[in-house]
């Protein structure tokens, strides 16, 4: 399996609703470390398995929308838990669209899976990963 993988990071603040989540209920901050990794069984006939530059800017394009952002201001968010892993899948799944409509230098449909990781901090993190499709 071939891998292109793009970082990034978004800075963010929520709250969560739970017990389970105990001083996290309360409005709280947090820096994400974001990469995207993009899976493919070959290349394409260029070599790759997707424009990195492409890539980065599709992963910048989701991110935008969340940094320096109250998630829980957020209308697509309202009434949810916005933990890592909640995050790791919502990015996938703009950048799953992103393959789809061919917007990374190649199709779609090439592409075996994508995985998105959120790095909370030098000892934990979250990922997601699924078909494009």
């Amino acid at each position: 399996m071939f891998a292109v993988e793009v970082r990034d990071h978004i800075m963010i603040a929520h709250s969560f609703r739970g017990e389970l989540f105990g001083p996290a209920q309360a409005l709280h901050g947090a820096t994400f470390v974001v990469d995207a990794a993009f899976l493919s069984e070959a290349l394409d006939e260029n070599g790759v398995v997707i424009d990195i530059g492409r890539a980065h800017e599709a992963l910048k394009e989701v991110l935008g929308p969340l940094n320096y952002k109250n998630l829980d201001d957020i209308e697509e968010f309202r009434g949810k838990n916005t933990t890592t892993e909640f995050l790791t899948k919502h990015i996938h799944d703009h950048l799953a669209k992103a393959a789809r409509e061919n917007r990374l230098g190649r199709a779609g449909d090439e592409l075996k899976a994508i995985r998105v990781t959120l790095s909370e901090s030098h000892v934990a993190r979250a990922w997601y990963e699924a078909p494009v499709a």
